[in-house]
């Protein structure tokens, strides 16, 4: 099986820009530093470590080409690179096994399912926690059953919160690998003393 990695680096990280300082070149979360490396390099050989990926393409905005080019050179990122594969690969594997999957860790919080009003939340119910996980990166799909879900979404107009969600929508079973809490998503200002953590070891 061929697989194709698509790493999205195109956001603006409005929710960032306050740990870019006053720098508005810094401010897209992918561009900053980790260790002395930017965020998008520390993904970018996680994948690169995996024998199994064929092509890795990174999505970004025209403007950001350049900035890209220059990422590459500086940090030779032309070829294979000791990371810990594991997770990557697991779903690489899922994949290829159930045909669609995602990384996903427990729910260790108790969930509240909530209806909004004037004056803020009102509980509606509480989730088993045994039926939620907290959705990761990576995930994926065969291609046609990926090309299924990107073509009915766009037909009904509808924009997901992830991969996943296209494909749940789409009728397609999303099977689940277990994840681990040092794979979060960076969004706010705090997460990037928590990479800083993470990354020490």
């Amino acid at each position: 099986m061929s697989v194709f990695v698509i790493l999205p680096a195109a956001g603006i990280g409005t929710r960032m820009a306050s740990a870019a300082g006053s720098d508005p070149k810094a401010a897209p979360k992918q561009f900053l530093s980790l260790k002395g490396t930017p965020i998008l390099v520390h993904s970018l050989r996680a994948f690169l470590a995996v024998p199994e990926v064929s092509n890795l393409y990174v999505a970004v905005r025209e403007s950001e080409k350049p900035r890209i080019d220059e990422l590459l050179a500086e940090f030779n990122l032309d070829g294979k690179i000791s990371v810990d594969p594991a997770t990557i690969t697991r779903t690489i594997q899922a994949i290829e096994k159930h045909g669609a999957a995602i990384v996903g860790t427990p729910a260790v919080d108790t969930i509240k399912q909530v209806e909004r009003t004037a004056d803020g939340a009102l509980i509606t119910a509480t989730i088993p926690r045994e039926l939620i996980v907290h959705a990761q990166t990576p995930q994926g799909a065969r291609v046609p059953l990926m090309r299924k879900a990107f073509a009915e979404a766009a037909a009904d107009d509808f924009t997901g919160t992830d991969e996943a969600s296209l494909l749940e929508r789409a009728g397609i079973p999303v099977f689940v690998v277990p994840g681990h809490a040092r794979n979060f998503k960076v969004t706010q200002p705090g997460d990037l003393e928590i990479a800083e953590f993470y990354l020490a070891g």
